[in-house]
């Protein structure tokens, strides 16, 4: 493998990062889990490489830096093999990217670029020949059919199954013209679905109406009392069935919470309707006179402050008590939605007076008794 540069370095951890900004390094070679430029470099990359892929800091640091050293090298290989290209993949344990070619002869050119080189049956080509085939069969897959991919490693295309359905794979291979010299037909248990996030401030529907959501919980999400009975059916923005109720209190209060179903991932962060997310650190309560924002999914993300706590507010429907009263406007649909001071989430909207027009006074239903009523967790950033 060739050494790697303090610079392709740092560019494997700006590429982490999601960012182009420029690094000042020395000329000489650097040592990737001493050199202070790299450790700044988006620290919650490594952390999570160290959770996720039980790794230290210093073995995620190389390892990025190996990983981005393979992409040139296979992009390089790639372009120069041709048809005799057979897909490459990256070898953790050794740290070396492996390439696959069909002509023994080409053993020397890979080794020469700095990867392992090995000889197969197929190029990358032919098999995602064979993929295309059966994608062109989109319209008509077989129910038990999952999915399918080129295994680089083991040189095929690999069609995953129910455990039971290998007719089914077999219907789909004569359907593209294919047979099963062509594919490798595995039973998993795999059951592929859509995943959605549950992020605070976003819309949720219920029948004809329309909230906010609070902030994630273990299980779903908190919002207001008065945005559906215990019971109620839920979608999210996206108008994707989403859970039902569990919890609901209005009047009184008006607190509760829907328990969402396993198409749905609580995400600790709230949505400032910008672009961008504010992550959740917890939620210690503010003081009286504290800045607060809410994010709502009818007026987005406005701010103002804290005015009373421990309000009565009557409405038509009945009177509620323990309400935070701002003078933060919100207008219909921003119901349920958040409340932050700063990192630390605060409550959910309730209701008020005015509109974001002219400004007014909004409510909210502060969180911590939403979580300890029901034994609720929150979901943090």
């Amino acid at each position: 493998m060739k050494q790697l540069s303090a610079a392709r370095i740092a560019a494997a951890f700006l590429a982490a990062a999601g960012t182009t900004a420029a690094l000042t390094l020395p000329a000489a070679a650097a040592d990737p889990t001493t050199d202070p430029a790299t450790q700044a470099v988006n620290p919650q990359m490594l952390s999570a490489m160290e959770r996720d892929l039980g790794l230290t800091e210093a073995q995620a640091l190389t390892r990025l830096a190996q990983e981005a050293d393979a992409v040139e090298i296979e992009e390089d290989l790639r372009s120069t093999l041709g048809t005799s290209f057979g897909g490459a993949r990256f070898d953790a344990d050794a740290g070396t990217l492996v390439v696959g070619v069909t002509d023994s002869a080409d053993l020397a050119e890979v080794r020469a670029a700095g990867a392992v080189g090995e000889v197969v049956d197929h190029s990358l080509q032919s098999l995602e020949a064979v993929t295309a085939k059966m994608d062109a069969e989109l319209d008509s897959i077989p129910d038990g059919v999952t999915g399918w991919y080129v295994d680089v490693e083991q040189n095929t295309v690999v069609m995953t199954v129910s455990l039971g359905a290998e007719e089914a794979g077999a219907d789909l291979l004569a359907a593209a013209g294919l047979t099963e010299a062509d594919v490798t037909i595995v039973e998993s248990t795999e059951a592929p679905k859509t995943l959605y996030d549950i992020r605070g401030g976003d819309a949720y529907y219920f029948g004809n109406s329309r909230c906010s959501i609070g902030f994630s919980v273990q299980g779903g999400y908190v919002t207001a009392g008065h945005c559906g009975g215990v019971g109620t059916a839920t979608q999210g923005s996206n108008r994707v069935a989403s859970g039902s109720v569990a919890g609901s209190v209005f009047p009184g209060s008006d607190m509760g919470w829907v328990r969402t179903n396993s198409n749905w991932v609580p995400r600790g962060v709230v949505n400032r309707y910008n672009g961008g997310t504010v992550a959740v650190a917890g939620s210690t309560e503010s003081a009286i006179g504290a800045s607060i924002c809410r994010s709502g999914s009818t007026t987005g993300w406005r701010c103002g402050t804290v005015q009373a706590k421990n309000q009565t507010v009557n409405y038509a429907q009945g009177a509620v008590r323990g309400m935070t009263r701002t003078n933060a406007c919100a207008e219909g649909g921003d119901s349920g939605g958040s409340w932050l001071s700063g990192s630390q989430a605060q409550g959910v909207t309730s209701g008020g007076s005015g509109n974001c027009s002219f400004g007014g006074t909004t409510y909210f239903q502060p969180l911590n008794p939403i979580l300890s009523r029901w034994g609720l967790s929150l979901v943090r950033g």
